[in-house]
């Protein structure tokens, strides 16, 4: 049999009882599988990967510490010029504004369409689901207080874009938020994370299409379920003002209950199977039997999302403002070209729903500190420790023994 081409040098063959590929005696269905992944700069050529599936009967667990901790302090000591990204984007407040205004510029328009014509159902997923993914964007970048320097008023602007998406979440979203980003991964903190009654019941092609086409409601619910959330004044006020414009909305103004109708079919789109919402699943779920946590996606439709798609850039990053992630990839080329990354959103669904390899148990999942501290401690010097206790017993019974002659 003459080697395989695609070999890396480093691989060990004494370890193989005499095979000369990676693939030999595997079953054909587990051999060259066809990469979802793309790497810009791989070390070798590898379009296929044959590392067995992953149980889908539980998720990842891992007990290693989250990547992008240490990711960053490897950029910031090869590259210190990086903190001169760091800091608020002024365009920021306008962009998301203009969308604000947009939205409601179409609601109005449509306020004598029926919601059930086709005009409106266009509209509400052409226009509407990506003008309110952007804002979901928008809010996401306004929690890193990322729009002005002072907190106050990034929770304000934050407020003022969650209006056309008609529900108040954006103060709720900042504290899960920063949770996911602490502690990724930590069951039971992190609520990005699917839970166990999510991978009983969708862990089938039905079951992901359900969770594909109402993605936003999981989102949107699972946290209250998972993990409860102190009430402050912001939540107040954030409550106060979306009921208050919605209520306005809805009673005073000619035609405002289909343009309410309009903006949360909007945002249900937005959530859905819509090419913008691939991203959800694009940025923490396994792939390619990696056991890489975090993924980006570098095309075109970074333009309408605030560029999330640079996904272990922001994660590495979080004080870098969405126009400059780019110019952070840039800096630091030996690491994010070397890192597997998607080469599409709307391929992501697709593949997520029918590549039987991936689902809802594709993910990493930690135990939590609590969980951590309560396990038994477990020696790992082969009992050389136990070994050191007795032999230091024996010797200071035997000085005692020495003493006691002596006197």
């Amino acid at each position: 049999m003459a080697p395989s081409p695609n070999i890396p040098d480093e691989v060990d063959f004494s370890l193989y009882g005499g095979a000369e590929s990676l693939v030999e005696g595997r079953k054909p269905g587990n051999a060259g599988r066809t990469r979802r992944t793309h790497i810009v700069n791989p070390t070798h050529a590898a379009g296929v990967y044959d590392k067995p599936p992953q149980d889908p009967s539980d998720f990842l667990w891992l007990m290693t510490e989250e990547p992008h901790r240490s990711r960053r302090k490897v950029i910031m000591k090869a590259h210190p010029e990086v903190t001169k990204l760091m800091g608020h984007e002024p365009l920021t407040k306008y962009v998301a504004v203009s969308v604000v205004l947009l939205q409601l510029t179409t609601a109005y328009l449509l306020r004598h369409t029926h919601p059930i014509s086709w005009k409106f159902l266009m509209a509400a997923y052409v226009i509407g689901g990506t003008a309110n993914h952007n804002l979901f964007l928008a809010i996401h970048e306004i929690t890193h207080n990322l729009a002005f320097k002072g907190v106050k008023a990034n929770k304000a602007l934050a407020i003022v874009a969650n209006l056309p998406i008609g529900v108040p979440y954006a103060v709720t979203f900042k504290g899960y938020h920063m949770e996911h980003h602490k502690y990724l991964g930590e069951d039971g903190v992190d609520t990005d994370l699917p839970t166990r009654f999510e991978l009983l019941c969708l862990n089938n092609v039905l079951g992901k299409v359900f969770f594909c086409t109402f993605q936003i409601l999981f989102y949107a619910l699972r946290p209250g379920f998972v993990r409860a959330q102190k009430q402050s004044y912001w939540h107040f006020v954030s409550i106060a003002v979306q009921l208050c414009f919605d209520f306005i909305l809805f009673a005073y103004v000619p035609g405002g209950k289909r343009m309410l109708i309009y903006l949360i079919m909007s945002s249900f789109w937005a959530g859905s199977l819509h090419p913008l919402a691939g991203h959800f699943i694009a940025e923490h779920y396994l792939w390619d039997g990696l056991e890489q946590e975090t993924y980006s996606y570098y095309g075109w439709l970074n333009i309408f999302a605030y560029n999330v798609g640079y996904h272990n850039e922001h994660h590495d990053f979080p004080s870098v403002p969405w126009t400059r992630l780019p110019a952070l990839r840039a800096l630091a080329p030996e690491v994010y070209d070397t890192i597997p990354s998607h080469p599409s959103w709307p391929m992501i669904t697709i593949n997520f729903i029918r590549d039987s390899e991936v689902g809802i148990f594709a993910r990493v999942k930690r135990l939590s500190r609590e969980a951590r501290a309560a396990l038994p401690k477990i020696e790992l010097d082969g009992g050389a420790a136990d070994e050191d206790a007795r032999t230091s017993g024996s010797e200071a019974e035997m000085k005692e023994d020495g003493a006691r002659r002596r006197k």
